[in-house]
């Protein structure tokens, strides 16, 4: 088992709740949709939700090259990125032990701008793949005039820490005789059917990558 060395940045105060296992790492970055990407601009923290794609140890976000986000963190700034997982409401019989289940995880790093043409493609893919698994080998190639409006930026993940909370309310022992419901209301990501955008070529199916979605 291979994990991420604990440091100032990564390192959880609750032990109990921390992993610092890359499978477990890459496990929720796999699973995640949106992740926010946090980064500071004329000294002011900025914050900004974005799709990725992951190969390996290395993260890629990518956006119009005329994006506040690709000129700052092209430049190779400190970067720290997160992805949660919402798996339930936890309602306590206080407001203290109210709470969510969830999965988490925080990664911090340097950003660099991708130059190299063959990493640019193969980081649009995995992008896209993350998103929509086989959707790269269905849709058109992108063109050069794409490829240059857009900016690469790639993240090496240099600390990283997961934390999760399962189960029920950590209540107080004393509130467990009080008229108050406690427990757990799940939370599910669910997709919904298909809608076409009403402009499809006649004869055309649903393709793979999104039956692959719908099926889990």
């Amino acid at each position: 088992m291979t994990a991420f060395e604990k440091g100032t940045l990564n390192r959880v105060r609750v032990a109990t709740r921390a992993s610092y296992d890359q499978d477990t790492v890459f496990s929720i970055l796999d699973q995640g949709l949106a992740a926010h990407v946090g980064f500071t601009d004329h000294d002011r923290p900025v914050v900004i939700p974005m799709i990725y794609g992951r190969i390996g140890e290395r993260l890629y976000l990518h956006g119009a090259k005329a994006a506040r986000f690709a000129k700052v963190l092209g430049g190779g700034v400190p970067i720290c990125v997160t992805v949660t997982l919402i798996d339930g409401i936890v309602a306590g019989r206080s407001a203290f032990h109210s709470s969510m289940n969830y999965r988490s995880v925080v990664l911090h790093g340097t950003a660099a701008l991708v130059t190299d043409p063959g990493e640019r493609e193969a980081a649009m893919e995995a992008v896209t793949n993350h998103l929509m698994p086989g959707r790269w080998d269905e849709v058109r190639p992108t063109t050069a005039k794409e490829l240059a409006a857009t900016a690469i930026i790639s993240f090496a993940i240099e600390e990283a820490s997961a934390k999760a909370r399962t189960g029920p309310p950590n209540d107080d022992k004393e509130d467990y005789d009080l008229p108050i419901w406690g427990g757990v209301v799940p939370l599910q990501t669910v997709y919904g059917a298909p809608e076409d955008d009403g402009a499809l070529a006649p004869g055309t199916e649903l393709p793979d990558s999104i039956r692959k979605i719908l099926s889990g």
